[in-house]
């Protein structure tokens, strides 16, 4: 497993950052933001760093003011992956943290947002979240499910999705390069049951969507431009 790139960029973690509030949702501590009258929920699956990343929690601000419920979970359970602690390299770091593991505790979450009210629900995840939500994708739990830059998603996977997807991936991107997304792309072709929407962003490398310095203009860009496509495929399906 390279891993390298999931290493990249590594966001400074803020506990308070995000418009929204914490609280116990499914048996985890959740990131929450926007109303439960939308009876619209979305899921958000973090990367390796977890759910109290700032561009993550301004990401589920954003999906809440266009008129969603948006939950963020603490899959990781307080102990997001540390580039600095060589005691948990990457490799050992994972064996704890399975994405298999992550998809089983997103049902109790999705149970929890339904009984509140919630009568539809879609997911994202990034990079780890992508394998989880792809996951979750392979029943009819989810109306849609989206894949920013995925880590450990295969054709396979790809193969047994029965909800609408989309794949946005990035030019530079040793986890999930353009050939591969390719091929997702040409396996989600032969499924004319699920619709599908699969982009290769250009000049942007694994991460962009939720590891980008706020103070440069190029990289934001992208980043929004990759909300946006998330959002009209929201709004497709989550209604």
């Amino acid at each position: 497993m390279s891993g390298a790139q999931c290493c990249e960029n590594p966001p400074t973690l803020s506990s308070t950052s995000g418009d929204g509030c914490v609280q116990q949702l499914g048996g985890l501590q959740t990131y929450v933001s926007g109303s439960l009258d939308s009876k619209l929920g979305i899921l958000l699956v973090s990367d390796i760093f977890g759910y109290e990343s700032p561009n993550l929690r301004k990401l589920a601000d954003k999906v809440a003011a266009a008129g969603f419920y948006v939950v963020v979970p603490d899959f990781l359970h307080g102990d997001p992956y540390v580039p600095e602690n060589a005691e948990k390299p990457l490799p050992i770091w994972i064996k704890s943290h399975g994405t298999d593991k992550g998809a089983e505790e997103a049902k109790p979450v999705i149970e929890a947002l339904k009984s509140k009210g919630i009568s539809a629900v879609g997911a994202a995840g990034m990079c780890w979240g992508a394998k989880v939500v792809g996951e979750l994708g392979k029943s009819d739990d989810l109306k849609v499910i989206v894949m920013a830059h995925p880590s450990f998603v295969t054709v396979d996977d790809i193969k047994e999705i029965k909800v609408p997807i989309a794949i946005l991936g990035a030019e530079i991107d040793k986890m999930s390069p353009p050939e591969l997304v390719k091929q997702f792309e040409e396996v989600l072709s032969t499924k004319t049951e699920v619709d599908s929407f699969v982009k290769i962003f250009p000049g942007v490398s694994h991460g962009w969507t939720v590891r980008y310095n706020n103070e440069d203009e190029a990289a934001v860009k992208p980043a929004e431009e990759a909300h946006k496509d998330m959002l009209d495929w929201f709004a497709k399906y989550v209604k």
